[in-house]
C-alpha cells in the first residue's frame, strides 16, 4: 500500500510539472514508450531487480535507452526512481499519470464486459451512452469478453458498476426464489 501512495505521488508531481511545460500530451506519449520499452524488454525482472547491478550501471542503460528519445524531465524522473530504488513503482505512477491527464481533458475509462467482442460501432454507442452517465466528455472503451455472461454487458467506469448482464439477472431470480419471493 506505501508504494501505491508513493507511486502517486510521483505521478502527480510528473503530471504537474507536464502542465507547468504545456507538455502533457507529450509527456504522456513518452510514458507510454516508456512502459512499453520495460514490458517488452524484461528490464524488470533481469535488470532493474537484479541485487547485483548498481545503480549506476541502470542508469547508464536508462541514458543509452532514453537519452534524446524523451524529455529531459522524465530521464531525470527515472533516474530518481532508481536513486531511490523505486524502479518498482513506474507502472504505478504512470497509471496516476493518465488517471490525471484524462480527468483533466474530461476522458473517462470504461471497461465493458460482453459475452461476444463488440463492433466499433457498438464501442461507439456505448461510449456516446455511458460519457452522459459518467458525466464525462468522451469516454474510451476497453471490451473485455467474457462468455460466462451469456448476454447483455457489464460496464465499469471508475469503481461503479453498471450490470445489464444475463448472468445477473438469473442470479437475482435464483436469490429470490431461494428466498421466497417469487412474485417480483
Amino acid at each position: 500500500m506505501k508504494q501505491d501512495h508513493v507511486a502517486k505521488r510521483y505521478g502527480t508531481a510528473v503530471f504537474e510539472l507536464a502542465k507547468e511545460q504545456n507538455a502533457v500530451e507529450q509527456m504522456k506519449e513518452e510514458l507510454q514508450v516508456i512502459v512499453e520499452v520495460v514490458e517488452n524488454t524484461n528490464l524488470f525482472d533481469t535488470f532493474f531487480k537484479h541485487p547485483k547491478i548498481t545503480s549506476e550501471r541502470k542508469k547508464e542503460l536508462v541514458k543509452a535507452s532514453f537519452q534524446g528519445k524523451i524529455s529531459d524531465t522524465l530521464l531525470s524522473t527515472l533516474f530518481l526512481l532508481i536513486d531511490k530504488k523505486r524502479e518498482g513503482i513506474l507502472f504505478k505512477m504512470v497509471e496516476e499519470f493518465l488517471k490525471l491527464t484524462n480527468e483533466e481533458q474530461g476522458i473517462a475509462e470504461a471497461k465493458v464486459f460482453t459475452a461476444k467482442p463488440l463492433t466499433d460501432a457498438e464501442k461507439v454507442a456505448f461510449s456516446a451512452t455511458f460519457s452522459k452517465v459518467s458525466g464525462k466528455g468522451t469516454l474510451t472503451i476497453e471490451n473485455i469478453v467474457e462468455p460466462e455472461l451469456i448476454g447483455g454487458f457489464k460496464v465499469r467506469i471508475g469503481d461503479r458498476i453498471y450490470d445489464g448482464s444475463v448472468l445477473s439477472q438469473l442470479r437475482r431470480i435464483e436469490r429470490r426464489m431461494i428466498s421466497g419471493n417469487v412474485s417480483r
